[in-house]
């Protein structure tokens, strides 16, 4: 319990220090906003290109791992969109991003640092590719929902336009592309150009938690829906607890990858669940509090998936 707990603290005290200093200073949210390009447009790609182009090709190519956990994600998507059906009774706007709090997990401030800080370099692989994917099915999922809700004034050219620029512009997916490409080629960047991207990558995680801290800390909690803890649940539980059982089924899979599918979908639901709400002016006070509570919570469930899978409890085979 003792090593769950030296894994777990270092990496919600930097969220917590982040929350503590956005509550104690009460700057503005704009103060973050370099502090945010830094860690989206530089840090995390340049951890992302480096680690991936120092990566065999073969193991870049797992397409039945990519569609299992982007079905997983899937599938608890569509659960929380119906929950969000039933108590909204029909809002197709409000439902999806219901659906996309109890399935969108906050893979991009946290997700490396923590299968990195638990598993170590084999979980880049994994890490990058449901980083990729799941990010992929979102910019998918949102603009085609809110545009069947009516929230988007746009023609069907339109939206499919709008989707592919997000995709293919997202630097996440940019530095996956990138980094895929330089393996293929075994390319290998200038030793300046190497520096560069490892001083980078070190402060990819430290940065990216504590930028998240001060979000949330600055964002305003609003009114608790009674769904919150039903859509809280699949996401925190059920999420992973799927996709465990779906890739033991399959099996072939190394522990590894195993144990970073079941930590990057135990995360909370990502700051990007307030910022698409916001886009589209739909349950955008209800969203904020989704991500606060949930990373709240998460505090106790994600320790207990590391101690699940450091003690055996998950048996995938790390042990």
């Amino acid at each position: 319990m003792q090593n769950v707990i030296s894994l777990a603290l270092p990496f919600f005290g930097l969220i917590l220090l982040g929350f503590a200093a956005g509550k104690i200073r009460n700057l503005p949210e704009a103060g973050l906003s370099w502090m945010n390009f830094f860690v989206i447009y530089l840090a995390l790609p340049a951890l992302f290109f480096r680690l991936l182009s120092e990566t065999p090709i073969e193991e870049l190519a797992n397409v039945s791992y990519i569609a299992a956990t982007t079905f997983t994600t899937y599938i608890v998507f569509a659960i929380s969109f119906c929950i969000g059906v039933v108590v909204t009774r029909g809002n197709i706007g409000e439902s999806t991003i219901l659906g996309i709090a109890g399935s969108y997990s906050n893979i991009g401030y946290m997700g490396p640092g923590l299968t990195l800080a638990v598993l170590g370099v084999k979980a880049t692989v994994p890490t990058a590719l449901i980083l990729a994917f799941d990010n992929a099915l979102m910019f998918i999922l949102a603009p085609l929902l809110m545009a069947l809700a009516g929230t988007e004034n746009d023609t069907i050219a339109g939206t499919f336009k709008k989707i592919g620029i997000r995709i293919f512009t997202h630097p996440f997916i940019l530095a996956t592309i990138a980094g895929v490409t330089a393996a293929a080629f075994e390319f290998r960047p200038p030793e300046a150009i190497d520096t560069l991207l490892r001083y980078l990558s070190n402060a990819a995680a430290p940065c990216a938690l504590f930028a998240m801290g001060v979000s949330i800390a600055l964002r305003p909690i609003g009114r608790i829906p009674l769904e919150l803890p039903v859509v809280l649940a699949v996401k925190l539980v059920l999420h992973p607890v799927l996709v465990f059982l779906l890739l033991t089924w399959l099996g072939g899979f190394e522990p590894s990858w195993i144990a970073t599918a079941v930590l990057m979908s135990c995360l909370p639901p990502a700051t990007n669940v307030f910022v698409i709400a916001q886009q589209y002016g739909t349950y955008v006070q209800r969203a904020s509090s989704f991500v606060l509570i949930g990373t709240a919570v998460s505090i106790v469930t994600v320790t207990a998936f590391i101690w699940a899978l450091t003690s055996g409890f998950l048996p995938t085979g790390l042990g």
